[in-house]
């Protein structure tokens, strides 16, 4: 399981800070059913990102008959989506804002107000794993932990661990709001309009560093 969760962590990382979702629960924690709404988003989050990691690990590892050692197509696989994911991030890079441009936002940010937890949940499992970008690190975490280890064991705590780091971003803002409550509204205003202004850059630069990760873990891989 060690193995399994060192080489997942990064990509975990880079799905923690991944902007667009944790801008979601800022804005959720700022409407009317916040507490319930944020939780409700958080646990879908977790959930998706935990099963989507476990079940293409556990499916990696049934593909590969039970030969000893990581397969030659999990190198190549590797090697896909490291090359996908220098792709996402030249498409990001690209579709960052000019120099003082308000950037567009996603039509649904504006109906956050009138959202149910049902909606909220929703919304987590559409960002994190139906969402191409992440659904791209999150299977890059699942290869990852196929690629480390056979056991079902280990690769099934390994994806618990990816999943409940891949959901620190979006829990660090409720941790604030339910530790400080009200007096968090600026400081969640400052880091929605951060993450709001600076998305596309973040995440090109996430997505070419993971990407580089996945090719020279393929290449090591063959």
């Amino acid at each position: 399981m060690g193995a399994a969760t060192g080489q997942s962590l990064p990509i975990a990382v880079g799905v923690l800070v991944s902007p667009l979702p944790i801008v979601a629960v800022v804005l959720m924690l700022t409407s009317g059913r916040a507490r319930a709404n944020a939780t409700a988003f958080l646990l879908g989050w977790f959930l998706a990102v935990g099963v989507v990691a476990l079940g293409v690990a556990l499916l990696a590892g049934t593909a590969a008959g039970g030969s000893s050692g990581p397969p030659a197509w999990l190198g190549w696989a590797k090697l896909a989506l490291g090359v996908l994911l220098l792709v996402a991030a030249a498409r990001q890079w690209r579709a960052r804002p000019a120099e003082g441009a308000e950037p567009a936002m996603p039509r649904w940010m504006t109906t956050i107000d009138s959202f149910t937890p049902v909606r909220a949940l929703g919304l987590a499992v559409l960002l994190s794993v139906v969402n191409p970008k992440n659904l791209l690190l999150v299977v890059s975490g699942a290869a990852a932990i196929a690629g480390a280890t056979d056991d079902p064991a280990a690769k099934a705590g390994a994806a618990v661990v990816f999943a409940v780091v891949a959901s620190l971003g979006v829990a660090a803002p409720v941790a604030v709001y339910v530790l400080t409550g009200d007096r968090a509204t600026a400081l969640l205003d400052g880091l929605k309009s951060w993450l709001t202004h600076n998305n596309t850059a973040v995440m090109a630069v996430l997505l070419l560093v993971l990407g580089a990760k996945m090719i020279g873990d393929g290449i090591s891989a063959l």
